[in-house]
């Protein structure tokens, strides 16, 4: 195999989720925000719709306040749990940036729902290997109120549009092994 190869496979490889409260609180620089944020854009797309939309949050904690009270008024009576508000509030504390994934359901409606879901989550991942290539720890979160209708429409975004996650970027000082449950050959069958 070629260079190019070895370097791309490397990266795919050595890509881990660092959950936020691994991160250990220092700054990335904005312009590499920027960089995997252009990664993003090159994600393959039918129709050239770009379903992709993201919030950047420089200062963590500002959504985290945010995310906890659209969880608190959002859980009526006993369906609020303290822990999980309070979770809520300081997952941000040791990442550096925040960014809200969004599909922006294009207007085209012969490009189905799926492919803009599809699409939306290669440019995800684009970021995610962008950001392991450059040492950048990332955690691509679906929890609290990241699926909830509630989200969307703090965030601006209409019915048909669906939040994709909250990405959490930041520094690690240690990063996991990665494993595989299973090699490859046994999720293949070649047709000859």
């Amino acid at each position: 195999m070629d260079n190019n190869f070895s370097e791309i496979a490397s990266v795919i490889k050595n890509r881990r989720t660092i959950k936020s409260q691994a991160m250990n609180g220092n700054k990335i620089p904005n312009g590499h925000i920027a960089a995997i944020l252009e990664l993003a854009n090159w994600a393959p797309t039918h129709g050239c719709t770009e379903p992709w939309r993201f919030i950047v949050y420089e200062n963590p904690s500002d959504f985290c306040r945010q995310h906890a009270e659209i969880y608190k008024q959002n859980s009526l009576g006993d369906n609020f749990v303290p822990a999980v508000y309070e979770n809520l509030a300081r997952q941000g504390d040791k990442a550096s940036h925040i960014i809200v994934a969004v599909m922006k359901r294009g207007d085209l409606p012969k490009i189905p729902q799926f492919e803009e879901i599809a699409a939306a989550s290669c440019a995800i991942q684009n970021m995610l290997l962008g950001a392991t290539s450059l040492n950048i720890a990332s955690f691509w979160s679906t929890g609290g109120m990241a699926l909830k209708p509630a989200l969307k429409e703090y965030l601006g975004y209409g019915e048909h549009d669906l939040v994709m996650g909250i990405l959490y970027f930041g520094y690690a000082d240690t990063y996991p092994e990665g494993k595989r449950n299973s090699e490859i050959e046994k999720k293949n069958s070649w047709v000859k």
